[in-house]
């Protein structure tokens, strides 16, 4: 963990191309190879059928194993408005639009790239989507030796997914890992190579992340520690009590001291034991499953304010804002429907820093919508002030 923190602390205070994009670049080969590998044992096995026999059951036809529609699963919450707070990337994701704006856009050759590249990506992460739906819905039933011996098809699919508690955290991913592998067994890869190559493919994404939300919220500190500084007058800085609180926003607007902050807030979350467990040497780096429960409804919340600002940039060009306004209510709607269920279930257990987080995020979403509807008929036609020069912040 040390280690992945000390990389993520020089990935972010680095030029983007120095080794974020790089690193980004030998990360996208092996995401593609991998993909690639994917789609045409998909194929192979669709056409062919699987050559795998290892669970000890000769493997049946592929089909989809898991039912076409499910509406009350056993011990899952309502579909409605669960499923699109559950499914991000696929779709559409608060995280993303950070991602475009933090590193992507340092990136592009030109402006007129953007287009390409933004919904290119989105493409691709929607066909992974897709991917990831087959791989559990119907390679996991080509068999799962290890877990399920003489288990296969539909049968194995409802062993495995017979309680919506049971496939959390690492048993999902697992679902994941053998049911791909189970396509790339078709084109003749031993199992455990199989495992092993689709174990990189989901590393792969993971590393990618660490460095990027590193740096975005090294942004989001530096620029929070920049607002409060220019809220304090400049004769109350001279103050040796005011200067005790203007000396650390000065060091958190540096690149080391934002990056600093962020790694050591993450390091201090990962020595926290999950919920329920005791500190040992297991549990360390498993105080982020503190905050998993707010990550979904968090994402797609920060998807419907991106909208939010889209929607404001349009209309200040007086373009038309239907396209992203009609999303928008639905991404505002959706996270908070959810938040608001999920505060009583976490109010029940006991998780009262749940509700607080969630609590503050609800009000400060009802702020920003209440400032947006107050805007909203002044600003057509009124474009923004012109950017300020490129600074440190925008490395």
């Amino acid at each position: 963990m040390a280690i992945l923190l000390s990389y993520c602390y020089v990935a972010s205070v680095l030029p983007v191309w120095v080794l974020l994009q790089p690193r980004d670049f030998i990360n996208s080969l092996q995401l593609i190879s991998s993909l690639g590998l994917v789609v045409v044992g998909l194929f192979v096995t669709a056409v062919v059928g699987s050559s795998s026999i290892s669970s000890g059951v000769e493997p049946p036809a592929l089909t989809m194993f898991a039912p076409f529609l499910d509406l009350h699963p056993l011990n899952a919450p309502p579909i409605f408005p669960f499923l699109f707070v559950t499914i991000g990337c696929g779709a559409v994701s608060g995280f993303h639009c950070l991602v475009s704006s933090g590193t992507s856009s340092k990136q592009l050759r030109c402006e007129t790239d953007a287009r390409v590249v933004g919904y290119g990506s989105m493409l691709l992460e929607g066909f992974l989507a897709v991917l990831v739906i087959i791989a559990v819905g119907a390679g996991i039933g080509l068999g799962w030796p290890e877990e399920y011996p003489g288990l296969s098809g539909t049968q194995l699919w409802q062993v495995l997914y017979a309680d919506w508690k049971g496939v959390t955290g690492g048993k999902a991913i697992a679902a994941f890992v053998v049911g791909s592998g189970n396509f790339l067994e078709s084109l003749g890869i031993h199992a455990t190579m199989s495992r092993a190559i689709i174990g990189v493919l989901v590393a792969s994404f993971a590393g990618t992340t660490l460095d990027t939300a590193t740096r975005l919220q090294r942004y989001v500190v530096q620029e929070l520690a920049r607002t409060l500084l220019n809220s304090v007058p400049a004769s109350l800085k001279v103050s040796s009590s005011v200067s005790l609180v203007t000396q650390p926003l000065n060091w958190l607007t540096t690149a080391h001291g934002a990056t600093l902050f962020a790694v050591t807030t993450a390091f201090g979350l990962a020595m926290v034991p999950a919920p329920g467990k005791s500190w040992s040497l297991e549990t360390i780096g498993t105080g982020g499953l503190i905050l998993w429960p707010l990550f979904g409804a968090t994402n797609q919340l920060l998807a419907g304010l991106s909208l939010l600002v889209v929607s404001f940039y349009l209309r200040r060009r007086q373009l038309p804002t239907w396209i992203t306004s009609i999303p928008m209510v639905f991404m505002l709607a959706i996270p908070a429907w959810a938040l608001i269920y999920n505060i009583d279930a976490w109010l029940s257990g006991g998780s009262f820093g749940l509700v607080t987080i969630a609590m503050i995020m609800l009000a400060i979403e009802l702020w920003l919508i209440i400032e947006g509807l107050l805007l909203w008929g002044r600003i057509r036609g009124i474009l923004e002030p012109p950017a300020e020069p490129s600074s440190p912040i925008s490395r």
